[in-house]
């Protein structure tokens, strides 16, 4: 769209833009339903409807219209007959009379200006009537113009064509600024797929220094995702969130390879080393101008927050961790636990299910592990794919034990009270 602080003129066909008195750009509130409906495209003939329930007035008109050169004149009788027409087929120019039965010109002229493809169609109103109030309801229903009858057949000429030339530059002008916003899209759609590249390539080139993939950032992305549209966030929140996760662990960068691989249990001094992946991967993504920088600062240094305040690395608690963090904790602790790493195997689906359950109030959001239960489903076809329907099914609770499907296991290892994970799960959830 062409902007300019120039001198701007407006009325039914647009906002018209003037630099130096010479129009240079148009503007329309909905420009691809405006060029899409246009009739005189690419040099095809204007269509101009003539309304009028006199057929010798009628006629009149159609014989000194029928004397202009690329236009199509179509006639009708009655108005409800005229506006149906124009339901079907958009027209370009409309003159109509005012005194008519069943529906008058201003009536009319209400009814066209709803339709799609009609909110900027010269409307040219031909009365005998001299009252002003009558003219002042018809401009303020959409009538452009006005012709007394009888009319000077010059005058109807002359008034048509101009019209004539008027919707031609208007409908060359959006045409123009369609392609043009075309172009943009497209080009935006370019550097958009450029950055989503880079931040899967990065994503994954950090991941291989944990032991993975890159698999588990794309699970990770696409579960959070998942929860995401299951607490409400509309789909471009959902897609941000899709793109910002696989970033969340990018601080890991900067931690040592031998503290990232070791197969063993961390000692305390190695456990504060590795947790410094989340003020680095801050430091990394902070301060972005874009919306999706943001977001992915958000989850880097809030997803090992705990919903009790016991996580790192501020304590946060509650509801004061960023919603997108204690989404993306859910899903990169369930997909941790079921990958393997030089420091654990892999743990079954209903196993990790367990551990996300179990925690929910202590470790992670409880609304987000309602959503996790209301999602499993789609969860495990993220995980495996469309499997058997046991094994997309939730995973029930009996005593002593999880059952799923025709099997039944029992939780490995013990909590602490206050609901932390073991020392032996420790050194596994938090170099997810």
């Amino acid at each position: 769209m062409l902007k300019s602080t120039a001198r701007c003129t407006y009325n039914v066909y647009g906002r018209y833009v003037f630099i130096r008195d010479e129009v240079v750009g148009v503007e329309f509130d909905d420009m691809s339903a405006f060029v899409s409906q246009g009739t005189a495209g690419g040099g095809q003939p204007l269509r101009v409807l003539v309304v009028d329930d006199s057929k010798a007035a009628l006629a009149a008109t159609l014989s000194v219209l029928g004397e202009l050169p690329g236009m199509t004149i179509e006639s009708c009788v009655s108005p409800i007959d005229a506006y149906a027409l124009c339901s079907r087929t958009p027209c370009d120019i409309v003159l109509l009379d005012y005194a008519m039965p069943e529906l008058d010109g201003i009536g009319l002229t209400r009814r066209l200006r709803e339709l799609p493809g009609h909110e900027t169609v010269p409307i040219v109103m031909i009365t005998s009537s001299t009252s002003s109030d009558i003219r002042l309801e018809a401009i303020k229903a959409g009538v452009n113009d006005f012709l007394n009858k009888p009319f000077d057949p010059v005058e109807l000429q002359a008034r048509v064509s101009n019209f004539a030339s008027l919707r031609r530059a208007q409908l060359e002008l959006a045409s123009h600024a369609l392609h043009l916003e075309q172009a943009v899209e497209l080009a935006t759609a370019e550097i958009v797929a450029r950055e989503e590249e880079i931040i899967w390539r990065l994503a994954r080139a950090i991941e291989t220094r944990d032991g993975g993939t890159g698999q588990h950032v794309s699970r990770v992305a696409s579960i959070a995702s998942l929860l995401a549209a299951g607490l409400g966030y509309d789909e471009a929140h959902c897609r941000m969130i899709y793109l910002a996760t696989p970033l969340h662990d990018v601080g890991k960068i900067g931690i040592s390879d031998k503290v990232l691989c070791k197969p063993g249990r961390l000692t305390p001094e190695e456990m504060a080393h590795m947790r410094q992946h989340v003020e680095i991967g801050v430091r990394l993504l902070e301060d972005g101008t874009s919306e999706l920088l943001r977001i992915a600062a958000a989850i880097a240094g809030g997803h090992h927050e705990r919903w009790d305040g016991t996580g790192y690395p501020a304590g946060l608690k509650g509801q004061d961790i960023p919603l997108v963090a204690r989404i993306v904790a859910v899903a990169d602790v369930f997909d941790a636990l079921c990958s393997e790493r030089p420091y654990k195997a892999a743990w079954s689906l209903p196993k990790a299910y367990a551990e996300i359950i179990a925690c929910s109030g202590t470790q992670f959001d409880p609304d987000c592990v309602a959503v996790f239960r209301q999602r499993w489903p789609e969860i495990v076809a993220i995980m495996h794919g469309k499997e058997a329907a046991d094994d997309r099914s939730e995973p029930s609770v009996v005593e002593g034990g999880w059952v799923h499907g025709a099997r039944t296991l029992r939780i490995v290892g013990e909590r602490r009270q206050t609901g932390r994970w073991s020392p032996a799960f420790m050194d596994q959830g938090e170099r997810n």
